[in-house]
C-alpha cells in the first residue's frame, strides 16, 4: 500500500488550502481513509497525531470537533487507487501542523491513529497571523 500526499503550504489566517492523497496497492472497496495531523515539534511522534477527518467505506465523512465546519473531506474511488482530498478553509494559526493521510481496511473502530496501519509521508501546513 502506498499513500502520497501533496498540497501543503503557507497561508495567512483565514486562507484556504487543499490537500490531496493518492492511495494505491489494495482493494478500493475495503479502504477507509482519514487525515491526521501532528502539532509543531511532534512530527515524529505517531502518538501525538490527532484525527482531523475520516471517511468510511460508504463515503460518509466524520470530523473532529475543532474543524467546526471549516474543512471538507472527500474521496474518489477507482479500480487501482483512491484519491482523498481535504479542502481546508478559514485556517487559523492553531491549524499549523504536518498533515498525514492514513488508510485501513474497513470497518475502522474509533478515532485513534492506532486504527490505521498505512500512512503517507506528511505535508506541512503553516498558517501565519
Amino acid at each position: 500500500v502506498q499513500l502520497v500526499e501533496s498540497g501543503g503550504g503557507s497561508v495567512a489566517t483565514g486562507g484556504s488550502l487543499r490537500l490531496s492523497c493518492v492511495a494505491s496497492g489494495y482493494s478500493r472497496h475495503r479502504a477507509c481513509m482519514a487525515w491526521f495531523r501532528s502539532p509543531p515539534g511532534k512530527e515524529h511522534e505517531r502518538g501525538a497525531r490527532e484525527r482531523v477527518a475520516s471517511i468510511d467505506r460508504d463515503g460518509r465523512p466524520s470530523y473532529a470537533d475543532f474543524v467546526q465546519g471549516r474543512f471538507t473531506i472527500s474521496i474518489v474511488k477507482e479500480d487501482e487507487k483512491n484519491s482523498l482530498t481535504l479542502q481546508m478553509g478559514s485556517l487559523k494559526p492553531d491549524d499549523t501542523a504536518v498533515y498525514y493521510c492514513a488508510s485501513a481496511s474497513c470497518p475502522v473502530y474509533g478515532e485513534s491513529w492506532l486504527a490505521y496501519p498505512y500512512w503517507g509521508q506528511g505535508t506541512q501546513v503553516t498558517v501565519s497571523l
